[in-house]
């Protein structure tokens, strides 16, 4: 669980670098990397929960 927080928190410091440097230069590649981030970081998040949930719901007989 440390891995995924750890993840998460490279994936936000990495979003907001790619804005900085957009704010800062004005190149639209950071701005597109920062989209493309938050766009698979919201992915990844969406399959986490939903593997969390399945384990919830899920009976599995040992």
């Amino acid at each position: 669980m440390w891995l995924l927080r750890l993840l998460a928190v490279i994936l936000v410091l990495g979003i907001g670098a790619g804005f900085l440097l957009y704010a800062l230069t004005g190149k639209r590649n950071y701005l597109a990397l920062s989209w493309r981030l938050l766009r698979w970081g919201v992915v990844f998040a969406l399959i986490v929960f939903a593997l969390m949930v399945i384990e919830r719901v899920a009976v599995i007989p040992v």
